[in-house]
């Protein structure tokens, strides 16, 4: 099980590296999980010893130790994740990688043994790889996602297909709405498909990829950014030709054709500005045509 990711996490968090690899080098999953269950298990004086020496000394011995003597531990949490389709390894090397951060953070004061404040680091790793690696797609991205998704799937273990009674029922369990819960499902029953055509396909036998059939029905990318781009400069001209108009004419001009639904007639400006409506149409005509010559420019 090669350890080159774990080494490179660990230095980076200023971690101390465990010599793992004499276990790595058995060859095998089954051989190092059989050479980890050999090293004892540390007494409750013996890991608060460790631990502070540790913490007081920056003894690297002593938490390499610690995490030495908790690897098993590792490996019965990553058993829990076999369901997930991911090498055990893989997830192997991940939990290793939170016990060490564990090992770091680790207080002997706090009355607790290691192996109950590790857990969490240890399956914040696993999970974040599992999502990570799950699915080509990223099946969950918020804090609520990532918890349905995980439940969910202990969840559609035990109850099979999913009723509107069951999709209720887990979502008060896990404090979530009905609609996460269903959309959660959906993705947990799709599977990943290529777009295109793999390279080696054969033709005359293999069904049709998405790339064959999921046409876009609005213009292609050129298009669309061709078409925003003329009316972003469109709208800068409408802009400065309203900045050249005076005050009257800017108003005018904007209640008579800039206000939507909400248009005055000449008669309601004329009213307004104490002039005939006649006035008012001249104003407009002028400012009108002073825009259009921005626009043709």
């Amino acid at each position: 099980m090669p350890m080159t990711q774990t080494a490179t996490a660990l230095i980076a968090n200023n971690l101390p590296v465990p010599a793992l690899t004499g276990l790595s080098s058995l060859g095998s999953l089954d051989a190092y999980i059989n050479a980890v269950h050999r090293i004892p298990v540390l007494s409750v004086d013996d890991e608060q010893a460790l631990a502070r020496r540790y913490r007081d000394e920056n003894d690297l011995d002593a938490a390499r130790e610690l995490v030495h003597s908790h690897l098993r531990f590792v490996v019965h949490v990553a058993r829990g994740y076999n369901g997930y389709g991911l090498p055990m390894g893989d997830l192997v090397q991940e939990g290793n990688i939170g016990l060490m951060k564990a090992v770091k953070r680790f207080d002997p004061d706090q009355g607790v043994r290691l192996v109950s404040f590790a857990v969490h680091w240890i399956r914040a790793e696993m999970h974040e790889f599992i999502l990570k690696n799950w699915r080509i797609v990223k099946v969950a991205t918020t804090k609520a996602q990532r918890k349905l998704f995980f439940n969910l799937r202990r969840s559609k273990t035990r109850l099979g297909w999913m009723n509107a009674e069951e999709v209720s029922a887990v979502a008060r369990d896990l404090n979530v709405s009905e609609r996460e819960v269903m959309e959660m499902e959906s993705r947990l029953s799709g599977r990943d498909i290529g777009f295109d055509m793999p390279d080696d396909a054969d033709d005359d036998h293999a069904p049709p990829s998405p790339a064959a059939y999921l046409r876009a029905a609005e213009e292609d990318p050129s298009q669309a950014y061709e078409r925003e781009d003329e009316e972003e400069s469109q709208l800068q001209v409408l802009r400065a030709g309203l900045a050249n108009l005076d005050e009257r004419s800017r108003d005018i001009v904007k209640r008579r054709w800039l206000d939507g639904d909400s248009k005055v007639t000449l008669q309601e400006l004329a009213d307004e500005y104490g002039v005939s409506a006649e006035r008012i149409r001249q104003i407009e005509a002028n400012a009108l045509k002073k825009m259009r010559g921005l626009f043709t420019a």
